[in-house]
């Protein structure tokens, strides 16, 4: 007896491949990006590695291009081209917008921290994590948001943080900005979501990038955010590239307005104190 159904089943063999799709991966010249980057180009893809570090951008693509000559029974992997991107500059958004033609996924991963409490932080401070971590991603949302809502389809990703939601002492603005992000994007998933655009969040718990060498440098304090989630570790940026992926691929076409948690259970367990009974 067939089916009735069959004719709308995906190709679930298919159903993360990106082939004759093209992603823009911002802030993919190190860290989470770049990480993405590789994952997406993987799945076939097309990636532009966009980060105002041209020459980071250039060793992604790199990785990128040795890690697919090396595979020979792989699907197929895709190209990977850098692009000088500084999303702090409004014009120069809109440019790379209107230059990369039809963009299937955005991935935005660039994000900035001042650790300080609220008494000590400055206006300049204040202004340059507000300015990258949300107007940016306004003018990026806009920008590339545009052209998908005119084609009818294509996914907005963006990487909110597990203090969206969890605070602690110094990391004021930086929680305000991530919880903010999270609702720019549910807002952009209602707007643009008739248009076929999904937009969603990935919130990390904590990584090893960049942006988190103050902890790391403190062995009692990078162990003690180990501890405090379920698997007693950090993450390597490798770790979120699978929700990327999803979130890029048809397996999520149904899911938009969402922020999915990257953190090891770190939100969903107490995590401090491991009570005896």
């Amino acid at each position: 007896m067939s089916d009735p159904a069959a004719t709308d089943r995906p190709d679930y063999a298919r159903l993360f491949r990106l082939d004759a799709r093209t992603a823009v991966v911002v802030g993919g010249g190190s860290g989470i990006g770049r990480e993405s980057a590789l994952a997406l180009a993987a799945q076939g893809a097309r990636v532009i590695v966009a980060d105002r570090d041209r020459a980071a951008a250039e060793a992604t693509c790199a990785i990128g291009a040795a890690a697919g000559q090396s595979v020979d029974d792989a699907p197929g992997w895709g190209d990977l081209e850098s692009y000088e991107l500084d999303i702090l500059d409004e014009a120069a958004v809109q440019r790379a917008a209107d230059e990369l033609g039809v963009v299937d996924a955005l991935v935005v991963t660039a994000g900035v921290n001042v650790r300080k409490r609220i008494l000590d932080y400055s206006g300049e401070e204040f202004d340059r994590v507000v300015g990258l971590n949300l107007r940016a991603h306004f003018d990026l949302i806009r920008a590339f948001g545009r052209g998908m809502a005119q084609r009818g389809r294509g996914s907005i990703i963006a990487f909110s943080s597990m203090r969206a939601v969890l605070v602690e002492p110094g990391q004021s603005v930086y929680a305000a900005t991530k919880a903010g992000l999270v609702q720019l994007l549910r807002t952009a998933a209602a707007e643009l979501g008739p248009s076929g655009v999904r937009c969603n969040a990935i919130a990390p718990g904590v990584v090893d990038t960049p942006l988190t060498t103050q902890i790391k440098s403190n062995t009692e304090w990078a162990n003690a955010y180990a501890h405090a989630n379920a698997l007693h570790r950090w993450a390597h940026p490798s770790e979120l590239a699978g929700a990327v992926v999803f979130l890029a691929s048809d397996a999520s076409s149904y899911v938009t307005g969402s922020q999915l948690f990257v953190d090891a259970g770190w939100t969903a367990i107490d995590g401090r104190f491991d009570p005896p009974a």
